[in-house]
Parts: C-alpha cells; structure tokens; sequence
C-alpha cells in the first residue's frame, strides 16, 4: 500500500466555514430586518460573537455532543448561535416554532436540549409550554422584549457581554454530529434527522455550486426559508462559506416588508416556499417594486407550479428555479436549471420538473414488484435516494426503520427520471390518486388550475368512489373578486390533462391548510372530506 503520496487527511468540519467567515471574508455583512429598520454587521464582528457566545456556553457547562436549541427567527443572533454551538461541538437543535405544542415538548425531551436560545417575540408562545421542557437549565432571550414566565431566564446580550472575543476550539471529527432537526411527520410522532459536520460542510459546497443555487461572493442572499425549517435548506453555512452577504427577514415574511428589503438591499438571490412568491408576485404586479436585483429565487418545499414562474419570468423578468429535497436529505436532492439551446416548450419542461439530481447524490426507483425501473423519463417507482448528506436512520427511534430500504432513504415521492437525470415527481405515494386501475397525479392538476387566472390555490384529493375506487376531488380558493363555476374549471383543464383525470366535483374553499412549513396539508382536507364538511359543487354535464 503505498503512503506518504496522498492529500492531509483533513477533517470536513464547520470550523471550516467559521474561519473562512473571520479570515476570508470579515467585509462581508448580515443584515437584520427588525420593526425600526435593519441592523448589520460585518462577518468580522459576527465572528468575534460567536467566540464570546462559544465562551459563554462552555461557562455554562455545555459540553461536546449536547443539545442546544433555537427557536428563533432568520437573524444575525440566530447565526452566531448557528456557529457557536456545532463548532464548540454541541449539536444545534433547530425546534420548529410552527409545530404544535405537544409536538414540540416531545421534540426538546426527545432531544434532551439543556439551553433553548428564543427571540424575544417568540417568548408568548414558547412560555406556555416551556415547564414541560424537562431537561432544559436554561431560556436564553435574543432580543430586548418580555420574558414572559420563562424560568432561569438569561439575556442573550447580557450572557456574552463580559465574555472573551476569542475561544479555544477544539479539534472536531466530521463524523461528530452538528446539527439536529425533526420531520414534521404526518403519523406517529416527528422523527429526528442528525447532521454531521462532513455532511453539512460537504452539502453547503454543493449548494454554492453552479447548477444547484448558485452563490457568489458578490451575491446578497435573502433566505425567506426559515432557519427553523431544514437549516435554512443549507444557506446559512453555504453563505458563510463563500462570502455571500446575508439579508435576515425575522418575522416580517409578508409580501410587502419582503419587496421593500429586496429593494433597498439589492437581493441577488432568495428562497422560499411556493405562498411566499405567489403572495409577492400578487403584491408585485400591483405596487410594482424593483426587483430587478433579483437574478434568481429558488423555489422548494413543495412543488412550484409551472403558471407561477411563468408569471414572474414574463411579467417581472425573475427567474424561479425549482429545488427539491427532505429534512432527511440536509435537503438538497434535485435543482431544475434545464439544459442550454431548448425550444421554449421544452425549457419550461424541464423548469417544471423537481430537476436534476445533485453530484453526490444517488437516486433509484422501485416499483410495486420491488424491480428497479429504468431512467427512460416514463417509468415510474418510488424514489430512494442515497449519499454523503443524507440520512441513514433515525435519531433514537427504531419506529422508523421502514423508511430505509437496503442503506436508501424511501423518499414516498412516486418519479420517473430521464436518461440526463432530470426527476419528475408525479405525486407524494399518500396523494396519488387510484382510479379505476390507474394513477392520477394531484400534483400535475393542482398545477393546471393554478394555471388559471382567477385561481390563488388548489389541492386536489382522493375522493371515495364505489365505481373507480377513487376520483379527484378539486379544492379551489378563487382570487378576491373572482367568480368562478365548476364548469369553468373543467373547459380551463379540458385541453390540459387527460378526460379521465377531469374531476367531477369542484370544493370552492376559503384557503388551503398549512403544514408548519407551508406544504397543502392534505390530511386536514381529507379529515374534512370524511366528515362531511366539504361542500362541493358537481359538473352538470362530466366528460
């Protein structure tokens, strides 16, 4: 064997991002949106925070491997303690604020957190559940507001103020754990994904490249995607890495506070779920602010629909790039940025799509019979999916071993993949739709009736039927002052999908359900349907 020959065997750690934030790029700034305006600060001094944060923590006792939580907004405190903790070698455990209350006192026992760091307008909700929180010694408020009722309260400025601006980090293995988050599961209760240091430094290097997001130093990156949500899909340390400005919204995620900050702070790039950039594109077409800052906003969460990024590509000149990935996948998978020299039906083909899949990334489908089905662009399977930043199992839960099939992470997306590896989601395995032996895509007719001008949202759903098992139910929110029949769905879908996809009843609701991170929330919507509290109005005359 020979040695001597080969590269330092140099740990892949978050220490990496730290210094390179201190030692590369210290003019580089971030930029907190707060009620009175923003505050900023360049990476030099955020840097000098984080060690005296780091200082404080380790006064307080924090040790190698414990759990530290967050449960805060996007903000320049948020990140320093998204430095601090993983680089002292804690684990940052980012707990979901939208979550339900008991979800989230499973979380931080599950978790065993000992400190919780929270913003200051977050304390109402956080006070009433924190007496149930039993490992945590202390609450940590960033911000000058109310503590509220929470017990062993430390300010956050006061906890770092006395502290050294520089600490002994020590040395860390990429295999040691950094970061911790939990699904927001639709059954049992939320499963905890660990991130190591490797996979988070390997999957921040694959953010910044070309064909995934795309950062640059130069660039300004707005990350509407809370850091609560997935770290942020990997912006934080991806900016920090290659010396990307980063613009923090905090709570203000409306369309209006979101167009004046990319406006006055040139926002290069931005991300988000899908309601964020349909409540900006509504919010745009009739206030018009310059967005022409803007080169691209990347799109996840859920599937972007197609009529969507037209709308902001024809009328705005922005261009969305549709990403696609899990809180087990760090959550980078796929990124729809479509081969050079198409025709235009083509180009928003492969913009339509949940793209193509990332270097390090392995991917597969399986079908019903457990066959590997071929990469032809019609074959469909469950995709699996496999790689240096995506999970292997569970944190502290055997119930999930279901979810991992032979060392791939089960996705529960139904795909077909194309011989360049683009991948096309057809549906979640739980939504498609079963009727009369064959398989109807929700997700491709939700995109057809938000095609429609007068459409703000759609979820389509499984409905009961004795004669084909099932048939899709269209849940429909009109935009403010239209008016719309079922009819006049059916004639807009009629010429775009097949005759035996065509609903037969239309549900005009007033909105669709949430998930915590502002996916359609189906399963409210079937609970509804079973209860009888949808009403609906059927096509007089069904194709």
């Amino acid at each position: 064997m020979l040695e001597g020959l080969v590269q330092h065997d140099f740990p892949l750690n978050l220490q990496h991002v730290l210094g390179r934030m201190r030692g590369v790029f210290g003019d580089s700034e971030v930029v907190t949106l707060n009620g009175d305006g923003t505050t900023r600060a360049k990476y030099s001094e955020v840097c000098q925070r984080v060690d005296r944060l780091a200082n404080a923590l380790d006064s307080l006792g924090v040790k190698e491997g414990d759990r530290v939580a967050t449960f805060g907004w996007n903000s320049q405190r948020h990140l320093e303690a998204y430095l601090a903790i993983p680089c002292m070698g804690a684990v940052l455990h980012t707990l979901n604020i939208r979550l339900f209350p008991d979800q989230l006192i499973y979380i931080a026992n599950h978790a065993e957190d000992r400190i919780v760091f929270v913003d200051d307008v977050l304390v109402p909700v956080l006070e009433k559940m924190a007496g149930e929180f039993e490992t945590v010694e202390h609450f940590v408020v960033m911000g000058d507001g109310d503590c509220g009722s929470l017990p062993n309260v430390i300010r956050y400025e006061e906890l770092i103020a006395d502290q050294p601006s520089t600490f002994d980090w020590p040395e860390l293995q990429d295999n040691q754990a950094a970061g911790l988050a939990y699904t927001s599961g639709t059954t049992g209760n939320p499963k905890g994904v660990l991130y190591s240091h490797r996979s988070q430094l390997l999957h921040a290097f694959g953010t910044c490249l070309a064909d995934a997001m795309g950062l640059q130093a130069f660039d300004r990156v707005l990350p509407v995607v809370p850091m609560f949500h997935v770290n942020a899909w990997g912006i934080p340390y991806a900016a920090g890495l290659i010396g990307s400005d980063l613009v923090m919204p905090m709570q203000f995620l409306q369309a209006e506070p979101l167009a004046k900050l990319i406006e006055e702070e040139r926002v290069t790039i931005a991300a988000g779920v899908p309601t964020v950039w349909l409540d900006l594109l509504n919010y745009a077409d009739e206030h018009k602010p310059d967005l022409s800052s803007i080169r691209t906003v990347i799109g996840g969460g859920s599937a972007v629909p197609l009529a969507l990024m037209q709308a902001f590509q024809e009328r705005h000149g922005i261009t969305i790039t549709q990403a696609w990935g899990m809180t087990e996948m760090s959550p980078l998978g796929t990124v729809a940025r479509p081969p050079a020299g198409l025709e235009e039906d083509e180009h928003w083909r492969y913009r339509d799509s949940a793209g193509r899949i990332m270097p390090l990334v392995e991917a597969r489908l399986i079908t019903g019979d457990g066959e590997e089905a071929p990469w032809d662009g019609t074959s469909t399977g469950e995709l699996e999916v496999r790689g240096p930043w995506i999970a292997s199992g569970y944190y502290e839960d055997p119930t999930g071993r279901d979810k991992f099939h032979d060392g791939w992470l089960r996705t529960g997306d139904i795909a077909s993949i194309d011989s360049q590896g683009f991948v096309k989601i057809t549906d979640r395995a739980k939504d498609v739709i079963k009727s009369g032996g064959e398989w109807i895509s929700s997700v491709e007719l939700e995109g057809e009736l938000m095609a429609h001008p007068d459409v703000a949202e759609a979820a389509v759903i499984a409905k009961p039927d004795e004669r084909w098992q099932e048939r899709p139910l269209a849940c429909v929110v009109c935009r403010e002052g239209a008016s719309l029949s079922a009819e006049d769905l059916i004639e807009h879908l009629r010429p775009r999908v097949a005759k035996w996809w065509l609903p037969d009843e239309i549900s005009f609701i007033d909105e669709v359900p949430k998930t915590s991170v502002g996916k359609f929330d189906k399963k409210v919507l079937r609970k509804r349907l079973e209860a009888g509290e949808l009403e609906s109005e059927p096509v007089s005359q069904p194709a």
